[in-house]
């Protein structure tokens, strides 16, 4: 389970700041005249309002229990209401009248199944490199909003990072295994196996020399460095992204997170324009 503060999931925070409600909830007065030239009562005005500012913060209709009361209560002062209307969608039919209105006004397109398949392959894609389940939600974040479609749902999105990055780990482990062979397969076997008198070789493989700097530390180094290269032989089990064993010259590629403008924290960014 990834908890969902390490990703970039947009969501509302514990305390909500005075700018983060003049910047990000504030509505124009275009908006509020679009707002009422489509509903009826003032309740209704006041819950569509607030849906398209919730949708331009975060990408997604939250629940009523989500929202904070004091962003409800700075869009019912904006509106200039009374301190006993509350907003109210009506029935369930205005309710998805009102959220189709906001994703028109957005262009943005709700497609349950599509954003599935598009979030699986960008999950795919980035479990190529990454293994941190909250990159791949990431991915998968980024790539939806640049399609301009509605998030999905977060456990959605836990899940499908979940069974996919089960997925190509379980090929890539199949195709080291394949790589490696019988011989290699004992060879590693044999390798954690512990030795009469001598020390487990996955310990000694993680254990460097110790002792004080010098030239005997040097040379204990470099004969400890030997062994271990020579102990794994995983040059021939293991390709670089350009398809062939990197050599002892080159860097790894730093695993880093997705590069996705959520990351830089919902408080100083909106999913869309308003």
């Amino acid at each position: 389970m990834t908890w969902i503060e390490r990703t970039a999931y947009p969501q509302f925070k514990r305390l909500t700041s005075a700018r983060v409600l003049h910047v990000f909830f504030t509505p124009s007065p275009e908006e509020v005249d679009w707002a009422e030239q489509r509903t009826g009562s003032p309740e209704s005005c006041f819950a569509l309002v607030l849906a398209l500012k919730c949708f331009q913060k975060m990408a997604r209709f939250p629940s009523w229990d989500e929202i904070p009361e004091v962003v409800i209560d700075h869009v019912r002062r904006c509106l200039e209401l009374a301190e006993d209307v509350w907003p109210g969608h009506g029935s369930s039919g205005s309710a998805k009248a009102h959220r189709k209105l906001v994703r028109q006004r957005q262009d943005v397109k709700y497609d349950a199944g599509r954003a599935r398949a598009i979030a699986a392959v960008a999950i795919r894609k980035a479990a190529q490199a990454k293994n941190n389940p909250a990159d791949l939600i990431n991915a998968a974040i980024e790539e939806l909003l640049r399609l301009r479609l509605e998030l999905l749902g977060y456990t959605t999105l836990e899940d499908l990072a979940t069974s996919v990055r089960a997925e190509v780990n379980a090929a890539i482990f199949a195709t080291i295994l394949r790589r490696m062979g019988e011989a290699g397969r004992a060879r590693m076997e044999g390798f954690a196996r512990r030795r009469a008198g001598r020390q487990i070789d996955v310990q000694r493989s993680r254990s460097p020399p110790s002792g004080p700097p010098g030239r005997g530390y040097g040379i204990r180094c470099r004969g400890w460095i030997r062994w271990t290269r020579s102990a794994t032989p995983t040059r021939g089990w293991t390709a670089s992204r350009r398809g062939r064993s990197p050599t002892s010259r080159e860097r790894p590629t730093p695993r880093t997170p997705t590069p996705c403008r959520a990351t830089t924290r919902s408080s100083r960014w909106r999913c869309w324009p308003a």
